[in-house]
This record gives structure tokens, C-alpha cells and sequence, in this order.
């Protein structure tokens, strides 16, 4: 352990499972005081928080669930409210919840399109807004990280909707980071690539029929061998939330194996 996130209290959404959860481990692991989780099932919610305080047993981590369904407007400011009245603060927020549901440009619906804009720009929108404010009116440095996707440079013609989400969201990860830098809160943006976590397999099998050994045959034609491993993202991720990753503030940063423009 480095003591990276020492003392800092941070609060993840999507943080019950997957690449959120893995996150929280990883804050925990790195001396964080207090991890607040989000997500929508209280049986993940158990399971993550026991992990997590595993991660941090050393730093004696405080780690609570907020369980709520973060697509009913004024659950995304009830979850920044719940962290700073238990913790007193927010220093960290990952945004890592959203939908990945598909759809082309002609066969989604508003109500679709209107889904993704929701969980995956207006909800990171209303928990930056309440954790800048709170870093503001303490006077107090901070740091923020939104998980994006490597899909915002144009991606596959059936993830239309997710696609105009999550580039919007990096414009607002640029927007919201060169409003705030002297205010001294940096935020930043992961592009992650294809990534091996639960909630990717319920996608591969629910929308492109994948048989059980997909994972096994998507890992070979990768360059590397193997699709990406929530570990090592998280760890990326505690990385630019800490004072190790300096002044860099407003990159959009892709993490993946392969390179977008570049053609055999």
C-alpha cells in the first residue's frame, strides 16, 4: 500500500459491483477513511461493502451503501447528500454507474435515448454539482473522475445512444474541470475499452446470444491477450484521484489496448 487516497472520503457510483466496487477496494487498499457506495441492490451493496472493508482493514476504512436507482431524479443528490452528512465531506467522486443497453440510430426510442442521457451524463452532472459544491464551500482541493468509454469516439453503429451520452459526458468532464481549477479540483475522464466484469457478461449473452465461452475467445484476439481487468482500471483510477497524478486536470484518458485512428 502507498497511502495514495490517505484520509480521503470517497463516494462511487455504480460502486455494488463491477468496476465500482473494484474501485473501492482499491481506495480502501490505499488508506482511504471513508468509501460511500451506490447502487440499486442491497444484497450487492452487502457483498461490496464487506470486500471493501477487507481491502482497508489495515487503514480501518468506513465503508457504507447507499442504495438507490439513480434514474429517479433526486437520487443522484440524495447519495451526495448521505456522504457528507455521514463522512462530513466528499474529496473523491467516481462516476461509474450507467446504462449500456443497445440501439442504432434508427430503432431507438426517446425513451431509450432519454436512458442513457440520464444515467450517463445528467446523474454525473447532479453528483459533481453537489460534490464541487461541497469542495468549494470547505475551501478544500478535490479530485473527480468520470468513467467514460472508448466507444465516445464513435463505437459500434448499435450503442447509438450510449455513445451521444458519454461523449457528452466528456464534454462536460473538460467543461467542469477548466470552470474549477482554481478552485484547485481537477476532473478527469477514463475511455475504458472492453472489460471483463459480471455486468459484461449479462450484456454479451442478453444482446449478441454469447455462448458460455466468450470471455475465453474474446481474450485471445485481443493485443494483450485479455479484454481489460477491473484491478488494474481501478487502480488508474485511484491513481488520478490522488495527489501522485499532480496538476493534470481535464484529460480524457484512453485506457485500452487498441488505438483509435490507427489502421493495419
Amino acid at each position: 500500500m502507498q497511502a495514495l487516497m490517505q484520509n480521503k472520503v470517497v463516494l462511487i457510483t455504480g460502486g455494488t459491483q463491477g468496476l465500482g466496487r473494484a474501485i473501492g477496494e482499491a481506495a480502501a487498499r490505499e488508506g482511504a477513511s471513508g468509501v460511500a457506495i451506490v447502487g440499486r441492490s442491497a444484497e450487492k451493496a452487502e457483498a461490496a461493502v464487506a470486500a471493501i472493508r477487507e481491502s482497508g482493514s489495515g487503514s480501518g476504512t468506513e465503508v457504507i451503501a447507499i442504495i438507490a436507482d439513480l434514474s429517479i431524479p433526486g437520487e443522484a443528490e440524495r447519495a451526495v447528500a448521505e456522504t457528507i452528512a455521514r463522512f462530513g465531506r466528499i474529496d473523491s467522486l467516481v462516476n461509474a454507474a450507467g446504462a449500456t443497453s443497445r440501439g442504432t440510430l434508427l430503432d431507438t426510442t426517446r425513451e431509450l435515448l432519454n436512458e442513457h442521457l440520464n444515467l450517463n451524463t445528467v446523474v454525473p452532472f447532479m453528483t459533481m454539482q453537489g460534490a464541487v459544491a461541497n469542495m468549494r464551500d470547505r475551501g478544500a482541493p478535490g479530485t473527480i473522475l468520470n468513467i467514460i468509454t472508448m466507444s465516445m469516439h464513435g463505437g459500434q453503429p448499435y450503442l447509438a445512444p450510449y455513445v451521444a451520452s458519454k461523449a457528452a459526458l466528456a464534454g462536460l468532464t473538460k467543461n467542469a474541470a477548466f470552470a474549477h481549477r482554481f478552485d484547485r479540483i481537477r476532473i478527469n475522464g477514463l475511455n475504458i475499452g472492453w472489460t471483463a466484469t459480471p455486468g459484461e457478461a449479462v450484456t454479451q449473452k442478453t444482446f449478441h446470444d454469447a455462448e458460455d465461452d466468450w470471455l475465453t475467445k474474446a481474450s485471445a484476439a485481443q493485443p494483450m491477450g485479455k479484454l481489460g481487468q477491473p484491478d488494474e482500471i481501478a487502480d488508474a483510477v485511484v491513481f488520478l484521484l490522488s495527489e501522485r497524478s499532480g496538476v493534470v486536470t481535464g484529460s480524457i484518458i484512453d485506457w485500452d489496448q487498441n488505438v483509435p485512428g490507427a489502421y493495419e
